[in-house]
């Protein structure tokens, strides 16, 4: 008798920018903490990039991405913010993310080169922090 056993990558176990999306989560809750979800999202906006480069964080504001179809481009798409050239943040700040809103910004990180978004809402409701992740190998 042979006993199959699952392999197991402990490296895919890792979530993707772990360290990075904990800062990132922080500085959220931190923003929330203090204006809860009664401000506009201009605001937030702008407070959370502060805090985000209180932290040591590289931001990219208003960034244009391409966004490519069968390796051509087809479109440019401008996020709210990219941290440290590797997660894009999409802000809101709305009573919910809609289902609209997460498959938006799921072809958005499709149709560019990144591997992980963070769709953040603001919600007078609370905070609520989507994490999307695109690893699949695309062909450039």
């Amino acid at each position: 008798n042979v006993e199959i056993k699952p392999r197991i990558n402990a490296e895919r176990m890792e979530l993707l920018y772990k360290d990075l999306t904990y800062q990132i989560r922080g500085a959220c809750f931190k923003i929330y903490k203090e204006f809860g979800g009664a401000f506009k999202e201009k605001i937030i906006d702008k407070a959370l990039s502060k805090e985000l480069k209180n932290r040591g964080l590289i931001i990219d504001e208003q960034k244009k991405i391409n966004i490519y179809y069968l390796g051509e481009k087809v479109g440019t798409y401008i996020p709210d913010k990219i941290v440290n050239e590797k997660i894009i943040l999409e802000i809101k700040s709305k009573p919910f993310i809609t289902e609209t809103d997460k498959e938006q910004f799921w072809k958005y990180l499709k149709g560019s080169d990144y591997k992980l978004g963070l769709l953040i809402n603001f919600s007078p409701n609370g905070l609520d922090i989507k994490r999307i992740v695109y690893d699949t190998a695309r062909k450039k």
